[in-house]
């Protein structure tokens, strides 16, 4: 097993940010990539022009890639927001305009997850307030995944880094999971495993994933210390994904992490020319 045996797909919101959003998709291909996901690339809008919506599906399917994986608007992302769906006013409003615009978007490109990220915890609102709101909003993007054959991903990020976010562990990002499925009954609610979060969180990650592999949906890596490439840090990636196909995981294996000074395209050194083409 290693490296080989895994499906990784590049997340184009964190690598090849040194091109502009519509040559990322080629960029990915021509480092051999076929796979890619997305943050919710229009930050300031959910719910883009056609048009945008247009050019960018254009972009991936000219460049021969495979969209897996969308987040659902999510405030200002990279920026000091970590979701919106939790956030009472004009930014669950936003979210819940966006949730048909990411679905419809997402099913265009025969993508099947969608990752809703909970938001910050807002200072003089009840949190229980915002876990009722994020209930609801969360049970309506799970009906709108199901719509399309998808799953709704659930994550969990790390308190170092999102010290107000509310979902620093996973078993937290597991409960939610748990009650979304309760709410709507469609089982589609899963858990979005990245181990480079948890290992910031102090996290035991071998009791993880066999603790959670089978309500795992999607699994992003980074590299920690620093969230780079595979090899800048300490983690035991490669061990610890062989883990995750023993416990049963063979879903796609998101490459998350931050290529450093030099171009994206140069981080990959990891990972052999012929691994990198989805099986």
């Amino acid at each position: 097993m290693g490296f080989a045996d895994q499906r990784f797909n590049v997340n184009l919101s964190i690598l090849f940010t040194e091109l502009p959003l519509l040559e990322r998709p080629a960029a990915a291909a021509a480092a051999g990539f076929t796979a890619v996901e997305l943050w919710w690339p229009w930050i300031d809008s959910p719910t883009p022009e056609q048009s945008e919506l247009d050019a960018l599906k254009k972009a991936i399917e000219d460049a021969g890639v495979q969209l897996t994986g969308l987040n659902f608007y999510a405030g200002q992302l990279p920026g000091p927001d970590r979701g919106a769906l939790s956030v009472p006013g004009e930014e669950s409003d936003r979210f819940r305009a966006n949730i048909d615009v990411a679905a419809d978007f997402a099913q265009s490109l025969g993508c099947t997850a969608l990752n809703a990220l909970y938001g910050n915890r807002v200072e003089g609102v009840d949190p229980a307030e915002q876990d009722k709101l994020a209930l609801e909003n969360l049970v309506l993007a799970a009906r709108a995944a199901d719509r399309i054959g998808a799953i709704l991903l659930i994550e969990a990020l790390n308190k170092p880094e999102s010290p107000l976010y509310p979902l620093v562990s996973a078993p937290a990002a597991i409960e939610v999971v748990d009650k979304v499925n309760e709410a709507t009954g469609l089982g589609n609610a899963k858990f979005l495993m990245d181990l480079y979060h948890l290992s910031m969180n102090g996290e035991d990650l071998p009791q993880v994933i066999d603790a959670y592999a089978a309500k795992t949906g999607h699994v992003q890596i980074a590299d920690n210390p620093g969230r780079g490439a595979p090899g800048t840090g300490t983690l035991p990636l490669q061990e610890l994904l062989d883990r995750l196909r023993k416990a049963g995981y063979d879903g796609w294996v998101g490459l998350e992490y931050k290529p450093g000074d030099n171009p994206s395209a140069e981080s990959f050194s990891w990972l052999p020319a012929e691994a990198r083409a989805a099986r």
